[in-house]
C-alpha cells in the first residue's frame, strides 16, 4: 500500500500543512472500503463512501453510494450520525459535489450538519465538481485535508477518472495464456488454459466492468456467452461487444440468442441488408462503421455515448494487438498458466503491427503479481 507523508497539504493550495493522525488513515481507508461496496452498482457515476467519526474518535455514521439510490453516501452517513455529526470529521472517498443535480449539494449537507473537518483523498474529475466542492467547504470554515491514500483512491475510481479525463471508456486488456505467450492451440480450436480459480477471478473482473469486447474469430470459435457469473449484484447487464467486419456471428450463437438477458452490440463495415437483418432480428444491435470495426477510437466513442464507463477486452490476438498498437489500453492483466504449447500454429497473445524497436514497446508500471490456483496473474498500467 502506498503511504503519504504524515504532513499533508490543505486543499485549495494553502501553503500550510496539517499534521495527520492515525485516525485519518483509518477513516480514509474505511471510506474507500465503503465506496467499493458500489462496484457494479454505480456506473457511469463514481464509487463514493463516507465515514463520520465524532470528536472522540468514535464511528457514528457510514454510507455507500448506489446509483439507483438518490441519497448520496455523505447524506446517509450524516443521517446515521445525527447530532453527533456536529464537530465531527467526515472521511469521504471522493470530493463532495457542490452543484444541484438529481440531489442537493453534499457540501451543504456537511456544512449544515456542523462537520468540522473533511478528509478526502482526491478531487472529483467531473468539471461540474472538480475543486468546487473543496472550495465551498473551506469558505464555510471547514478544514479540508487531501492526499491521504490518494493512489488507492485513484485506482478505486480509475474507470470514472478515465471516463471524464479521456472522454472514453476505461480499457482493461485481459488475456489468458501459456508460459510461452500462446492463447490457444491454433486459430480454429477453443482452448481453455486457465484453472478453476482463474476462471472465477475472470468473473470478478467482468463484474467490475460495463462491457466485454472480443473479435469475430473468438466469437465464432469459442461461441462464448460472455456473461457476469460472479454471483454479485449489478445495476445493468454486462454489454457484449463484438468487432466483426464480415458479420460472421451466427444468429444461433450464444451471444445472439441471449440478447434478452444481456445486450449484444456488433461493430462492422458490412452494409449488406440481409446480413445485418439476420442479426438484428435476434435483438443484436449492429453498428456500421464505414472504415471498419478496427476504428477503435470510433468504437469507444459509440460506447461512451451509451454510458459505458469501462470495457474488458478479452481478445483474441488481432483485437489485443489493435488496442496495443493504438495505445488505447489503460490496464493490462495477463493470467499465465504453467503450460507450454509451442509450435508454429499456436497464436500469440498480442498480434498487430508490434513495436519496431524497444523504445516503442508498451511498457508497464505499478506491477502487481498474484496467484490464482496454479496460475500467475500479472497486472500493470501502461507508462
Amino acid at each position: 500500500m502506498n503511504q503519504v507523508n504524515p504532513r499533508v497539504a490543505l486543499a485549495g493550495g494553502s501553503s500550510g500543512f496539517f499534521d495527520v493522525n492515525s485516525h485519518d488513515y483509518v477513516g480514509t481507508k474505511l471510506s474507500l472500503s465503503l465506496a467499493a461496496e458500489g462496484i457494479g452498482l454505480v456506473s457511469p457515476n463514481p464509487l463514493v463512501g463516507c465515514a463520520i467519526f465524532s470528536r472522540g474518535g468514535i464511528l457514528v455514521g457510514k454510507g455507500s453510494y448506489f446509483k439507483d439510490n438518490t441519497v448520496h453516501a455523505e447524506v446517509i452517513a450524516l443521517e446515521q450520525a445525527g447530532d453527533a455529526a456536529h464537530g465531527a470529521t467526515a472521511y469521504v472517498s471522493l470530493e463532495p459535489h457542490d452543484h444541484f443535480g438529481k440531489t442537493p449539494p453534499c457540501t451543504e449537507a456537511l456544512i449544515n450538519a456542523g462537520i468540522a473537518r473533511v478528509v478526502c483523498p482526491i478531487e472529483d474529475p467531473n468539471p461540474l465538481v472538480s475543486g468546487k466542492g473543496f472550495a465551498r467547504l473551506r469558505e464555510a470554515g471547514i478544514e479540508v485535508v487531501t492526499g491521504i491514500l490518494a493512489d488507492e483512491a485513484s485506482k478505486l475510481n480509475e474507470k470514472f477518472i478515465c471516463w471524464h479525463k479521456k472522454k472514453r471508456p476505461f480499457v482493461h486488456l485481459k488475456l489468458a495464456m501459456s508460459l510461452d505467450g500462446r492463447i490457444s492451440l491454433n486459430d480454429s480450436v477453443s482452448t481453455a488454459l486457465s484453472g478453476d480459480a482463474s476462471r472465477q477471478r475472470v468473473q470478478e473482473l467482468r463484474h467490475e466492468h460495463d462491457a466485454i469486447l472480443i473479435g469475430a474469430n473468438t466469437a465464432v470459435v469459442d461461441d462464448p456467452s460472455l456473461t457476469d457469473r460472479s454471483g454479485k449484484p449489478r445495476r445493468r447487464p454486462l454489454m457484449r461487444v463484438v468487432l466483426d467486419n464480415r458479420l460472421r456471428l451466427s444468429p444461433e450463437s450464444q451471444l445472439a440468442s441471449t440478447t434478452k438477458e444481456a445486450p449484444t452490440v456488433v461493430f462492422s463495415n458490412c452494409i449488406d441488408p440481409d446480413s445485418v437483418a439476420r442479426l438484428t432480428d435476434t435483438g443484436v444491435e449492429v453498428i456500421v462503421i464505414e472504415d471498419g470495426a478496427r476504428n477503435l477510437p470510433l468504437v469507444l466513442e459509440e460506447l461512451y455515448k451509451r454510458e459505458i464507463q469501462s470495457v474488458l477486452v478479452e481478445g483474441g490476438t488481432g483485437v489485443a494487438g489493435a488496442f496495443v498498437d493504438a495505445r488505447l489500453v489503460d490496464k493490462v492483466t495477463f493470467i499465465c498458466s504453467p503450460i507450454i504449447l509451442g509450435g508454429p500454429d499456436a497464436p500469440v497473445a498480442i498480434g498487430g503491427a508490434g513495436a519496431s524497436d524497444l523504445s516503442k514497446a508498451l511498457r508497464l508500471k505499478d506491477i502487481e503479481v498474484s496467484r490464482s490456483g496454479e496460475d500467475i496473474e500479472i497486472t500493470g498500467y501502461p507508462v
